[in-house]
């Protein structure tokens, strides 16, 4: 008896993804990771919607016991004239205390980073998850790479498609 194809789980239709940080998993190994709010103006919002937005260089850094977005880029948007935003400035990350301060520690732990990985709206507002990552040296990376491309042979070799007996 054949079976029917199931139709594929749907993602919350309330959430829409904007962007991502594609080089954060390659250059860094995440930990752990973490939603969180962000404060932002109305022109930035704007902004967003229309998809202005880049988070290449960007990273979190904590400062008086708050959490900060630093080198995140939201273009201009321009029918906002006169009260536009700065499109690189710090941006306020909102976090629950408890999750403050587990991020916080490991924060400070040597040779580990705050890291954005993707903005996305959930309900109209905008989040941004937050990842916590070691750095990858540059013979990691290319291990890593490797090992994908043999698991990526292995599939490909082992799906039905392939077997023609």
């Amino acid at each position: 008896m054949a079976q029917k194809n199931k139709p594929k789980k749907k993602s919350d239709p309330s959430s829409q993804r904007i962007c991502a940080n594609r080089k954060a998993r390659h250059d860094y190994e995440i930990l752990d990771e973490l939603e969180c709010g962000i404060v932002l103006h109305g022109s930035e919002v704007k902004s967003i919607r229309n998809n202005q937005v880049s988070l290449e260089e960007s990273y979190a850094h904590l400062k008086n016991g708050e959490l900060w977005l630093l080198g995140c880029h939201i273009g201009e948007y321009p029918q906002a004239n006169i009260r536009n935003h700065i499109p690189r400035r710090e941006r306020k990350l909102l976090l629950h205390r408890k999750q403050l301060r587990k991020f916080a520690e490991a924060a400070k732990q040597k040779g580990l980073t705050l890291i954005p990985l993707s903005m996305y709206f959930v309900r109209g507002m905008v989040k941004v998850k937050i990842g916590i990552g070691r750095g990858r040296k540059l013979h990691d990376k290319r291990d890593r790479l490797k090992k994908e491309a043999a698991n990526r042979d292995m599939r490909a070799a082992m799906s039905p498609k392939n077997n023609n007996r």
